[in-house]
């Protein structure tokens, strides 16, 4: 085959690629032109039920007052603001407004008072409220005062401060260890005086850190979140209950960094107060109190025995062995401490390491000095001072549990 015989496909393959084009090309035109028809159609409907609606309605009165503003041309203009009211489904009406309860209710004419008894015409008949008097200045004055006593009591039972447990000893001994409420404010009266030169234990340490030295308590600039005696019963409580600083902070509704203060301040200032005082009685005033029960021992001056609490275990292992207590197994700090034969503490020494032994214990305290040799103290079995004291010592014999029985 030649040249010429090979374009002749290529020429049909392409005048066939035309005619399809063009055949969809007017298949395309065809719909479009039956949409627009279609909406047309639809758009022609629309209007001619809205001319149909527009026949129905009732022709307005242009006389009336409110017919509105017209054109030249008579046409109605709308007001500012109108909205439409008249529609197919009230039949093109507006119903008039209903009356209220109050309009519709029918009621008798009030009575017509003449004015010359209007002083003896009284309103009491209808309003018997009305002939209640009205409270004087004294009356409110009185209610006032009782509103606040009782806000004040309610204050009182809401906060857990002293004054809520004031009338109550049972409770005051809980708290305070003290047997009654008299007892406790006796001695808060011997110690409220110094409490006014307490140097507060935040002041302390920073005036350590600086080499300051304190001599005298600095003027708070702000008012104190607790009063002096409300400190000294969280002490109290501290000490006696043992409830934690957390519990402390919610209790008296203050921060826990203030509790561990208070703690710290009123700590230091009792060792410093109490610390000062001569508890050592004399042989005389022993003599005056001594109990019958110490009749074969009535030379007897003090009964010695040590105590021991437990500390925090130290970081360091050379204190710790000096801390380490082989009877509490554990760290602890120990001290020396004497009782009278009729009950009430004559001695408490410094706290020493709790591996120191009671002999040690007993020279470095410094109580070997004040006892002479006319005088005895009492010591249990296992406490033997006998080489360093120059006194007599008694180690009475307990009865065993089955002398006890019988």
């Amino acid at each position: 085959m030649g040249p010429s015989s090979r374009r002749i496909p290529l020429v049909q393959r392409s005048f066939c690629r035309k005619a399809e084009e063009a055949s969809a090309e007017k298949i395309r035109r065809k719909m479009r032109l039956d949409v627009f028809n279609r909406r047309q159609t639809a758009k022609l409907q629309r209007i001619a039920q809205i001319k149909l609606s527009a026949e129905g309605i009732p022709a307005r009165d242009p006389a009336a007052k409110d017919a509105g503003p017209t054109t030249l041309d008579g046409r109605r203009r709308l007001f500012k603001g109108a909205v439409p009211t008249l529609f197919q489904w009230n039949n093109y009406k507006v119903e008039p407004t209903q009356s209220s309860v109050w309009e519709r209710t029918e009621r008798e004419p009030p009575e017509l008072v003449h004015p010359g008894d209007q002083g003896q015409h009284s309103v009491t008949g209808d309003h018997d409220y009305c002939s209640v008097p009205e409270p004087s200045a004294e009356d409110l004055s009185k209610d006032v005062e009782s509103l606040r006593k009782e806000i004040q009591a309610l204050r009182v039972q809401r906060e857990f401060g002293l004054q809520r447990f004031a009338g109550s000893d049972t409770d005051i001994q809980f708290y305070t260890r003290f047997p009654s409420y008299d007892h406790l404010m006796a001695f808060w009266v011997l110690i409220e005086p110094c409490i006014y030169k307490m140097i507060r234990a935040s002041r302390a340490k920073s005036a350590a850190n600086t080499d300051e030295e304190v001599l005298t308590p600095a003027r708070t600039q702000t008012r104190q979140l607790l009063q002096p005696i409300d400190e000294f019963f969280l002490f109290l409580v501290f000490l006696s209950v043992g409830l934690k600083e957390r519990d402390l902070a919610h209790r008296f509704n203050i921060h826990q960094s203030t509790v561990s203060s208070i703690i710290a301040t009123w700590t230091s200032f009792l060792a410093t107060a109490l610390g000062s005082q001569c508890i050592w009685l004399t042989r005389a005033e022993v003599q005056a109190y001594l109990p019958k029960e110490f009749k074969d021992f009535s030379d007897t001056q003090v009964i010695l025995d040590c105590t021991e609490l437990r500390c925090q275990t130290p970081s360091s292992p050379l204190l710790q062995s000096e801390t380490y207590s082989s009877y509490k197994s554990h760290c602890t700090m120990k001290a020396l401490v004497g009782i009278a034969p009729h009950g009430p503490v004559t001695f408490i020494s410094d706290l020493y390491a709790g591996s120191v032994s009671d002999k040690e214990l007993f020279k470095q305290s410094g109580i070997a000095e004040k006892l002479t040799e006319d005088m005895a103290v009492m010591v249990d079995k296992g406490f033997l001072i006998t080489d360093g004291c120059k006194c007599k010592v008694y180690r009475p014999p307990f009865l065993s549990k089955q002398k006890k029985k019988k």
